[in-house]
């Protein structure tokens, strides 16, 4: 019977959304996010200082002082001050004036420690959350599961942290997008690129999720997660705030992690660096990146990519970050391989012929949050000494599987095939062997005979029109562009209306 429950019980991050989401009511999910996150960091802090602060009772003999502030720096642990500590909130738990001692322990907290200077959510006793609620999330997010897991409760919380994280994009739906790639495309890119040293950048870092599955990865393989160091720019204070609070977590070093509102394009932070890596979802199709203030910018060494979408102004401002012999894996919507709009068709054909360009993956429908353009993930190298003037195409359009009616993610195994696909492929692996209908390499001159058009279906051996034509995708615009048509007839009939009983009055 016991092993029964223990086929059918849910992860302890399942459980505790589960209870977190019933608590939310109607809380619009954007706020109440602050709330949560904001106690799961608290409690995480406070777990890895409880532990730490035990520890220094116990050697107080030997001339340890718990309360001695550099002992915890020492050690990479936050100090806590008396007043901040989870004990002490949870003891103010039923107290109508909860939210603000948590709101006060936020500040205490930044006061001493620097790092978190401005990062914590002071929003406890102005939300809409009422303090029974507050006091009830108090008593789940410290419940007996965690606290019974002992030196591991710092590694559970952040990953409960990651996982809210995601639950919480789901929940916003196309605002959600905005501050969080999904995990399984951030694994993938990880897992082709595999960061194992070196600088990795992401100048739209968002929630700052390549930079965990970077520190993952490298766990994962036995590697020195001292050997990388990240760099980031978000140009949205909330989701930036989001980001450090994710990397502290973790205790990724998260001081190059910059912020201003400018963004990466007018007010790059990280102009003088090259990185081994750089791995970044920027925002599809972008129209509002001020392309028109930046005609003669340095880093259009490919072509000056159009005012009106940012997708090849991304793309150079990546290679301009690469190190002499840097990797670069981003995201970018599918238009991008084919489009030929202000020059960008020019773009990809400067790339393609100076061998930039290493591989494209096409990626299934439904996998991001905030969108329903189809996307494509690009692999940039400099440098290539194997496979120089081939391009690898992968139509992974069929990987994945739904986990609701409206989101797709990729699992483990399809991971490890596209990125299995890749790494035989780069390596010159006798293994590697082209893949009907799903890998193929190519030498650009094929791709210069098909117009230096990058859609694998092209080159793996679908129709044309199967790779290019989606049904859905294409009812969508074509209702949008119907009934924007039917607006402007209406806006035309009372302008008529208008002026025709004008005439009659002038008349």
């Amino acid at each position: 019977m016991a092993k029964n429950k223990e086929q059918t019980e849910e992860p302890l991050e399942k459980q505790l959304w589960k209870a977190a989401d019933k608590l939310r009511k109607n809380i619009d999910a954007a706020k109440y996010k602050d709330v949560v996150l904001g106690l799961i960091f608290l409690r995480y802090i406070s777990v890895s200082f409880e532990q730490l602060y035990a520890q220094l009772v116990e050697q107080q003999s030997d001339g340890a002082d718990p309360e001695d502030r550099d002992e915890y720096a020492a050690e990479n642990v936050f100090y806590v001050p008396a007043d901040a500590r989870w004990s002490y909130l949870v003891s103010k738990a039923k107290h109508p004036l909860i939210g603000k001692y948590i709101d006060d322990a936020m500040d205490a907290i930044e006061r001493e420690n620097r790092t978190l200077k401005g990062i914590l959510p002071k929003v406890f006793s102005r939300s809409e959350l009422d303090p029974t609620g507050l006091g009830e999330l108090i008593d789940l997010v410290g419940n007996s599961t965690l606290q019974n897991t002992s030196t591991k409760s710092a590694d559970l919380l952040g990953h409960v942290f990651e996982y809210f994280l995601g639950e919480f994009a789901l929940a916003e739906g196309k605002k959600g997008g905005q501050f969080y790639t999904p995990r399984s495309v951030v694994e993938l890119l990880v897992n082709m690129l595999e960061p194992y040293k070196g600088r990795v950048l992401d100048p739209c870092c968002g929630s700052g999720g390549m930079f965990v599955q970077s520190e993952k990865f490298v766990k994962e393989h036995q590697g020195r997660i001292e050997n990388i160091s990240v760099y980031g720019q978000e140009s949205n204070q909330t989701t930036w705030r989001l980001c450090k609070m994710n990397l502290a977590i973790r205790g990724i070093d998260a001081s190059q992690v910059k912020w201003n509102t400018e963004g990466s394009f007018l007010n790059d932070a990280h102009r003088d660096v090259k990185a081994d890596f750089v791995m970044a979802n920027p925002p599809f199709n972008d129209s509002d990146w001020s392309g028109d203030q930046l005609r003669n910018d340095a880093r259009w060494q490919y072509g000056v990519p159009p005012a009106g979408n940012a997708n090849f102004a991304w793309i150079q401002h990546f290679i301009y970050h690469l190190a002499p012999q840097g990797q670069a894996g981003f995201v970018l919507a599918k238009g991008s391989l084919t489009s030929k709009t202000g020059g960008e068709g020019e773009i990809r054909k400067a790339l393609i012929d100076k061998g930039m360009i290493a591989c494209i993956v096409n990626l299934p429908a439904k996998l991001f949050l905030n969108t329903q353009i189809p996307a494509c993930l690009w692999f940039v190298t400099r440098n290539r000494t194997k496979r120089a003037g081939e391009i690898l195409f992968i139509d992974a359009r069929n990987e994945g599987h739904l986990i609701n009616r409206r989101t797709r993610e990729l699992s483990e195994d399809d991971i490890l095939k596209i990125a299995r696909t890749y790494h035989l492929w780069r390596d010159e692996s006798a293994d590697y062997q082209d893949v009907a209908g799903y890998c193929a390499s190519v030498p650009v001159s094929r791709v210069a005979e098909l117009d230096y058009v990058l859609t694998p279906g092209r080159y793996v051996g679908l129709p044309e029109e199967e790779d290019d034509f989606d049904f859905a995708e294409r009812f969508t615009a074509l209702k949008a562009e119907f009934e924007q048509q039917l607006k402007e007839e209406e806006r035309l009939n009372k302008v008529i209306l208008e002026n025709l009983g004008k005439i009659k009055i002038n008349g």
